[in-house]
């Protein structure tokens, strides 16, 4: 088995091509992180206080659950986890895949794509949630396609 994995959730399949672009500069396995219930357009619409995502994204408790489990983590060493920028940090769907694993004695690395915002405190949030004993690097969001991720990839591993 590989050693680094690049686990990502996309709603719109932006995040998708720069999961597949890091996979490729890593030479990893890439897992999709999806949700049970796919996310709609209504659900993504950060205008409506009532959408799925701004009620996931007001309530720090909300987990929602994945579809399909990462057959075994173990073998990794190296975890890349990625998103779009939600409300300046990670999706909640990333909490639940956080929560579900055990990244004792790994490195995770998140990394997003976004419209406009930073990671703000998604490595803090990170570190939080996996607790002591994984290394939690400072993520980048990567806008700017295969150039921009080979070189970043250069100062992370």
């Amino acid at each position: 088995m590989k050693k680094v994995l690049v686990a990502y959730f996309s709603a719109s399949g932006v995040t998708a091509k720069t999961a597949r672009l890091l996979a490729s500069a890593t030479d990893a396995d890439l897992f999709e992180i999806k949700p049970v219930i796919p996310y709609t357009d209504e659900d993504l619409d950060w205008t409506n206080k009532k959408s799925r995502s701004t009620l996931e994204m007001n309530d720090p408790s909300a987990r929602p659950e994945i579809a399909e489990k990462l057959g075994n983590i173990e073998g990794y060493e190296t975890v890349f986890v990625g998103f779009p920028v939600w409300w300046y940090v990670e999706p909640r769907i990333i909490d639940t895949f956080l929560e579900s694993y055990d990244f004792t004695g790994k490195t995770v690395i998140p990394f997003a794509t976004s419209g406009g915002s930073g990671l703000g405190k998604t490595a803090e949030n990170f570190r939080k949630i996996l607790g002591k004993g994984v290394t939690v690097k400072e993520g980048k969001v990567l806008n700017r396609g295969e150039a921009e991720i080979k070189s970043w990839v250069k100062t992370v591993l």
